[in-house]
């Protein structure tokens, strides 16, 4: 695996050591194929805003065939690499993340997702001869990984007991659903000594969408955040998927689901490799607490904005900023 050119801690932030942490064994783990996983969905995205998705239909398959087609595009040479960028935000990015001075020990591929197929994609590398691989598994990953978030999507519906089933699926299925899939790659890290800290993968943050559906290679570094503030790290694992309550879908339940804000930690040893869809709403979609969620005399927690005003006010924003702060009455 290729590590990044001209490797330097110089601008990457280091987290500071907390107390031995261990892997956290209360993450909710669902069968997709249970009966009565609805209710262990809700509870999960009340609790943590974080669950693991076992049972979840798409074959392992083709998860391995676009993993090693991510491999294989970071394992160019740099100078291919750039090619594709630099990412705004669409295309290759290395340790710059955004435009407002937040850095990681991570290169990436941001793409955006849309109705056309990946042929039609903004990055034109994808049209090529030789990317038509890549883009005929990017083509199969993308359909069955937004099947598998409308899936989940209507299991938190049915779990709340709201009608119509698809009031949340139906803001990704639409055609001008806003949506993109990320691919993250860590490459080992020179690491620091440890009284000084550890390597910042990917800084901390919340996903500014209505889900996301994460799945990694063995390598461990992701952490979440409880609610007493404490972080505790995630067990990998590679037949699994792990679903992330976005900022949107807590502020369509009033704060009833909570936007889990993660981090990912560097590996000295190890390449961690990640691909993430995020699943958001049509741009013009007004985005407000649901009346059909609220009791009576409940007040909602945010006041009505568009999701394209959301995309504005967080890419002008640092990574670990409360972005619904500005939303909220």
């Amino acid at each position: 695996m290729v590590v990044l050119t001209k490797p330097s801690l110089g601008q990457v932030p280091l987290t500071r050591p907390q107390k031995p942490n261990h892997h956290h064994s209360g993450i909710p783990v669902i069968d997709l194929s249970a009966p009565g996983s609805e209710a262990l969905v809700v509870r999960a995205c009340e609790e943590l805003g974080f669950f693991k998705v076992t049972h979840h239909g798409i074959p392992m398959e083709l998860i391995s065939k676009l993993e090693e087609e991510a491999v294989r595009f970071f394992a160019l040479s740099q100078t291919e690499k750039e090619r594709v960028g630099p990412a705004s935000p669409f295309g290759y990015g290395s340790k710059i993340i955004g435009c407002n001075g937040d850095t990681g020990w991570v290169e990436y591929l941001l793409m955006e997702i849309t109705s056309k197929p990946m042929s039609h994609a903004s990055l034109a590398f994808l049209t090529e001869p030789s990317a038509s691989s890549f883009r005929s598994a990017l083509n199969e990953y993308i359909s069955a990984v937004r099947k598998l978030a409308c899936e989940v999507l209507e299991s938190m519906a049915e779990g709340l007991n709201i009608e119509p089933r698809n009031i949340f699926s139906k803001l990704v299925m639409d055609e001008e659903s806003d949506s993109v899939l990320r691919f993250n790659h860590y490459p080992p890290c020179p690491m620091p000594q440890a009284s000084e800290g550890v390597v910042t993968g990917f800084g901390e943050h919340t996903d500014p969408q209505i889900i996301s559906v994460l799945r990694s290679n063995d390598t461990a570094g992701l952490q979440i955040s409880l609610r007493d503030g404490s972080w505790v790290s995630v067990l990998p694992d590679r037949a699994a998927f792990f679903i992330n309550v976005g900022d949107s879908l807590q502020v369509l339940t009033n704060g009833r689901f909570r936007s889990v804000r993660h981090r990912v930690l560097a590996n000295g040893l190890k390449s961690r490799v990640s691909m993430i869809y995020f699943g958001g709403p049509p741009s013009g979609e007004r985005l407000a607490p649901l009346s059909l969620l609220m009791s009576e005399g409940e007040e909602s927690h945010y006041r009505e904005f568009t999701w394209c005003e959301y995309k504005r006010c967080a890419y002008k924003t640092m990574l670990a900023d409360n972005r619904l702060g500005q939303f909220e009455k």
